[in-house]
């Protein structure tokens, strides 16, 4: 059994894993994630999930469980002579639901992307020390080739990469090449049954979904209509998510926040609105303490898009 099938497999039953427990799953899952990639392609077939996960944060959240959060709201308490608060309890399957309906009625100015053309995004990054409170803030701006097929520059915690093409047998995935997901499906179900890469449900198997489901929603690409919509209905179906109660507030907006026990990343929505508005990790930093990795520095980081374009070459902004 590989390390990250150990982290997928938290929380499944038996009782909760002690501090030290989790702090080493943590320090092995951030060198296992790229094993876990080739894995992937070895047990299924599909593309290598390097490329995608250049990008992406390893981590495992260990958070405590919770599946409803309650929502307070005013209601005229008649004749306008005062107010009371109704209480809402939502499910976390219902904010997925409800950030679907959103994501049908809000239409997107983007073009459709050529293969040839890039993605301009600009991602506003807040990262707050959970040890101290200590938070750091900062703007990374990424130019990625659509298709894979020119240099990209990508900034990632203020540092500049330059990225080469992809290789001939490497694939981007999820797909950014828009052609490519209109081919995916827009029923939640075989959607999700995609996610899941056609395994039967089971704790590795849901852990996979979601952790599906946040490669794509993460972009930079693109998305054709109802796919996010889809996307998000999909993981409502899953077993297991749950509300994040760790308050959040991302550009201004107060957001609710839902999760996997096994997955590193949380989905932020809107309060109100339930737009879909980025993803949160918890992650920390490795250390060498007397010849042995340890995780130290926990921190929760939120990613918020600024902006995306389609532009025709790096340096370009619209």
């Amino acid at each position: 059994m590989d390390e990250l099938t150990q982290v997928r497999d938290w929380d499944t039953g038996a009782e909760g894993l002690s501090d030290r427990a989790r702090a080493a799953a943590r320090a092995r899952l951030e060198t296992a994630v790229a094993e876990e990639s080739r894995g992937r392609a070895a047990r299924t077939g599909g593309p290598n999930r390097r490329l995608v996960l250049r990008t992406a944060l390893a981590g495992a959240v260990a958070a405590g469980a919770g599946v409803t959060v309650v929502v307070a709201r005013d209601a005229d308490g008649g004749g306008g002579r005062g107010r009371t608060t109704q209480l809402h309890t939502v499910s976390a399957a219902e904010v997925l639901r409800r950030a679907a309906d959103w994501s049908r009625t809000a239409n997107s100015d983007l073009p459709v992307p050529r293969d040839d053309q890039y993605f301009y995004t600009r991602t506003y990054v807040v990262q707050t020390y959970l040890k101290g409170g200590r938070t750091r803030t900062w703007t990374d701006e990424s130019w990625m080739s659509v298709d894979g097929s020119k240099p990209s520059l990508r900034q990632e915690n203020g540092k500049i990469h330059h990225d080469p093409p992809l290789g001939k047998h490497e694939v981007a995935w999820p797909p950014t090449v828009y052609s490519k997901l209109q081919k995916w499906p827009t029923d939640p179900d075989k959607l999700l049954d995609q996610f899941r890469h056609g395994m039967k449900s089971s704790p590795r198997s849901d852990v996979d979904a979601f952790f599906e489901g946040c490669m794509l929603l993460m972009g930079p690409r693109v998305l054709p209509p109802a796919l996010q919509a889809a996307a998000f209905e999909a993981l409502s179906k899953l077993p297991r998510i749950r509300i994040d109660h760790h308050d959040a507030t991302v550009a201004g907006r107060r957001a609710v926040g839902v999760s996997h026990p096994g997955a590193a990343f949380t989905f932020l929505f809107d309060r109100k609105t339930y737009d879909y508005l980025g993803l949160r990790t918890k992650g920390s930093s490795a250390k060498e303490v007397n010849g042995e990795w340890k995780q130290v520095n926990y921190y929760y980081r939120t990613a918020t898009l600024e902006d995306i374009q389609v532009v025709d070459r790096i340096g370009q902004h619209h």
